[in-house]
């Protein structure tokens, strides 16, 4: 988490050092949106997305070739931004990171019922 030595006025608080639910995450993050539609409006999110899951795994890719310890406050942040990327797709989809996490662990509580976390695929 993020020191911050800010002093909001009575009865607000920071938009840095709060503790976010999703909602809240969501609609701060949401308010910072400035990227072209092209095509259908989750496709710019979904590429990011995938740029940003990309820049975390080179991070722990570079740490792994050369020995050294993993960059945690490097892989933080660009998780934050894969966040940000999973948090606007979902908004361009009509949905909410409310709705993303409950239909997967809803998904995966039932692969563990079913014992088949382990196995291969999407519709396991």
């Amino acid at each position: 988490m993020t020191d911050c030595n800010c002093e909001p006025r009575a009865g607000e608080s920071c938009d840095v050092c709060e503790k976010y639910t999703f909602a809240r995450y969501q609609e701060v993050a949401m308010s910072t949106v400035v990227y072209p539609v092209v095509g259908h409006p989750v496709v710019y999110p979904i590429m990011g997305l995938c740029g940003e899951a990309g820049e975390a795994s080179e991070k722990v890719k570079k740490a792994l070739r050369s020995g050294a310890d993993m960059p945690r406050e490097e892989i933080i942040k660009e998780l934050g931004d894969v966040l940000w990327y999973i948090t606007a797709a979902a908004k361009e989809l009509g949905s909410s990171l409310e709705e993303v996490a409950q239909v997967n662990v809803t998904k995966i509580l039932d692969r563990r019922a079913r014992g088949v976390v382990k196995v291969e695929g999407d519709n396991r």
